[in-house]
């Protein structure tokens, strides 16, 4: 019987990765994950804790691939913001995932690094604790929000759909009931995404800096 093949953690997660983009979470398993390997289901408890860690190693993949600028900016506000558009970048490009990383929490090193720099540069803005916390919440709310909302369906509508489609049912509701719902479901129809969270994005650090102390205080 010939020695189990031997694979990194970042195989794994890559393969891993590979098979949510192409099937969907309900393609990724066990058995699928070792055929892509080319090896047999048991090998990866090896590595993996079951379904759990198969999670998990999807997380870690997409996160690891965020493209965030090698150093610093030098004013906070830039920092969160750039920190924040590579992350939504990252993200809705795996659009299969997205459910994923909106249910489940993890504390691999890819997740923790992300964390700590957005954090860093929020605690320029001079909060801490508490105050630290709701900021962070809000700009990783931001980001998953949005990229939730890209991906599946509006809270508008009631019988669910792609955004897509709940945005052309907006644009023909009744108007004369419904001016603002037509409105913004004309503009989304019209918009650039990117835009459209630079814009936000705006919004929550102007917000965040009108809060903002000098951290020393």
């Amino acid at each position: 019987m010939p020695a189990p093949k031997k694979f990194s953690r970042e195989q794994l997660a890559s393969a891993a990765l590979e098979l949510a983009d192409e099937k969907g979470l309900g393609g990724l398993s066990m058995r699928t994950l070792a055929a892509r390997l080319g090896t047999g289901p048991m090998t990866l408890y090896n590595y993996v804790d079951g379904r759990e860690g198969l999670e998990s190693l999807v997380i870690e993949a997409v996160v690891r691939h965020a493209d965030y600028p090698p150093q610093p900016a030098a004013d906070w506000r830039e920092e969160v913001r750039a920190l924040a558009e590579s992350y939504w970048s990252t993200i809705r490009s795996h659009p299969q995932v997205v459910p994923l990383i909106v249910a489940r929490r993890t504390t691999d090193e890819a997740t923790l690094d992300f964390g700590e720099r957005m954090l860093e540069a929020l605690a320029e803005s001079g909060r801490s604790g508490r105050d630290l916390l709701v900021a962070f919440r809000l700009v990783t709310g931001f980001v998953i929000g949005f990229t939730q909302g890209e991906a599946g369906a509006d809270s508008f509508s009631l019988t669910g759909g792609s955004a897509q489609e709940v945005i052309e049912r907006g644009r023909t509701l009744p108007a004369e009931r419904y001016p603002r719902v037509v409105e913004i479901a004309t503009a989304s129809a019209q918009g650039d995404r990117t835009e459209e969270f630079r814009a936000g994005l705006d919004l929550l650090v102007a917000g965040l800096s009108a809060g903002a102390r000098p951290a020393s205080a």
